[in-house]
């Protein structure tokens, strides 16, 4: 039971994570290989703040967003006006030198032996709450005005400077959204494990996040956060055929990539199922109506 516990644990702080990678990627059109470092950083800080000034544990989540909020600032301000490609290759540089740092730094984050004795704060319930809040926030955030601006960037970047929209500020809010979320997930993953150390936030984990909003659609929050559970749960599953289960979760993503462009959900949101429904009973009330 506990294993089953710490995995869907372990899934919900990647939905969070999701979320965020949700509103840069999919809405906005922004690739970000480092955002493991965001993880890294609030892992980090969230740890440090308790471990040496005894901060209260939710201080130290407030704390570990504001400090990934300032980093991401920094990184994010020269770099907004770039070319996704350019983009892509900046924050996996600066993924890279935030793990370099991590295990340079022993006297402070120790090394690549880890911060040990991170008191454990973070629980199912806990997780689970501020997993559903991420999701709301994603929801309100894709129908809100900002949302639409931010599709009309990913849309075409020209086309909406000519339209007045301030295409560098629309994408500078929508990385900093995505690294307070990633960095919330860190800190609680780091007082969930007990434990953090630079191995656990290389480009490879910012590779599976892309991939998963990509997978269940890059137009659909529902598909991204399927797709967060299908693709955690199912080497976990495959985990006593170890031989097979990265061959598995290959193919699977090859498969759905080759022969749904879109993503497994496309366009499809769950509130669609309902309005169908809805539309459907009026359809027939209309029809009796008539008759």
């Amino acid at each position: 039971m506990d294993f089953f516990a710490s995995i869907l644990t372990f899934t919900l702080i990647t939905c969070i994570t999701v979320c965020g990678l949700y509103i840069m990627t999919g809405l906005t059109g922004m690739f970000s290989l480092g955002q493991a470092a965001f993880m890294a950083v609030g892992a980090y800080a969230g740890g440090l703040l308790m471990l040496r000034l005894h901060v209260p544990f939710a201080l130290c989540l407030i704390g570990a967003i504001l400090v990934a909020l300032l980093v991401a600032y920094i990184i994010g301000f020269p770099i907004m006006k770039l070319r996704k490609d350019y983009l892509a290759l900046v924050t996996l540089g600066f993924g890279e030198a935030t793990i370099a740092i991590l295990n340079q730094a022993v006297g402070i984050t120790g090394g690549s032996l880890g911060l040990i004795g991170i008191p454990k704060k973070t629980s199912l319930i806990l997780v689970l709450i501020f997993a559903v809040l991420a999701v709301i926030f994603a929801w309100n955030f894709r129908n809100s005005k900002f949302g639409r601006l931010a599709i009309a960037v990913r849309s075409d970047e020209l086309a909406a400077k000519s339209m007045g929209i301030n295409v560098t500020g629309v994408k500078m809010r929508s990385f900093l959204i995505a690294a307070a979320l990633t960095a919330l997930s860190g800190a609680l993953y780091a007082f969930y494990l007990q434990y953090c150390d630079p191995t656990l936030f290389n480009w490879k984990k910012s590779s599976d996040w892309i991939i998963m909003v990509f997978f269940g659609g890059v137009n659909s929050l529902t598909g991204s956060i399927f797709a967060t559970f299908l693709l955690t749960l199912i080497p976990e599953v495959l985990r006593s055929v170890a031989i097979y289960r990265m061959l598995v979760y290959s193919a699977l993503v090859l498969v759905v990539i080759n022969f749904k462009p879109d993503g497994l959900f496309g366009h499809w949101e769950l509130p669609d199922l309902f309005k169908k429904k809805s539309s459907q009973k009026t359809k027939k009330g209309v029809e009796k109506q008539n008759e």
